[in-house]
């Protein structure tokens, strides 16, 4: 009797076991289900010129290290390495793109050059040629591409200006990536928020630019 008795307890333990271990197992399942679209760490690789490279700036103070403040305050698992060179060119980046692929695997590739050939008077066509190579390479190494545009000064004359931004708009169409118009929109025209060189913006416009470039990035790090 007494053996019947251990046995039958032994049975009603394993039976509570084996209940536990699914409603464990049910559990991780759901949170799979309905876990954040962000679930798998993702690497963002930011290749752009000055104005993401904290030119004149303290480190932590531009826009890339404030989105990754971002990223962690809304617990996005992704983590960004900026590539920035200050003065790059879409040449520049373009020689440099593969090395970084290779050595990064990114998930989003944030594509931020040009204007160093706008400044420059670079033909319209060579620059707009690099950012399609550019994004012809991220694209083949797995990677989902976003552009950020920028616009010229007034003085370069309205049909390169035109055709300089209208560029942009062109190739994320081409490649169908999400594209950041101006990112310097509301800062650009606002001297206070300029450095005296009148090109690139202080640390206290890199909150403006961020509002600018986040909408865009988040969407691009939700896709899959």
């Amino acid at each position: 009797m007494l053996k019947s008795l251990n046995r039958l307890s032994g049975l009603r333990t394993w039976s509570q076991y084996l209940t536990q271990c699914c409603a464990i197992a049910l559990a991780a399942t759901l949170g799979i289900a309905s876990g954040s679209a962000y679930s798998a760490p993702k690497t963002v690789l930011v290749l752009g010129d000055s104005l993401s490279a904290e030119y004149g700036l303290a480190r932590g103070t531009g826009w890339v290290a404030l989105a990754e403040e971002k990223l962690r305050s809304q617990n996005i698992e992704a983590s960004i390495v900026n590539a920035s060179v200050s003065g790059e060119t879409t040449s520049g980046g373009r020689s440099r793109l593969p090395a970084l692929l290779d050595k990064y695997k990114p998930a989003l590739v944030v594509i931020e050059l040009g204007a160093n050939d706008g400044l420059r008077g670079l033909p319209v066509a060579a620059a707009e040629a690099n950012l399609l190579a550019m994004s012809s390479a991220a694209q083949k190494a797995d990677a989902r591409v976003m552009l950020i545009g920028m616009r010229m000064p007034p003085n370069y004359g309205r049909d390169y200006t035109e055709r300089f931004f209208a560029m942009y708009g062109t190739l994320a169409k081409q490649i169908k990536a999400p594209l950041v118009p101006f990112m310097l929109e509301g800062v650009a025209d606002k001297p206070e928020l300029m450095q005296p060189d009148r090109l690139h913006p202080l640390a206290s416009a890199h909150p403006a630019i961020l509002a600018n470039i986040w909408p865009t990035l988040q969407k691009s790090l939700k896709a899959k």
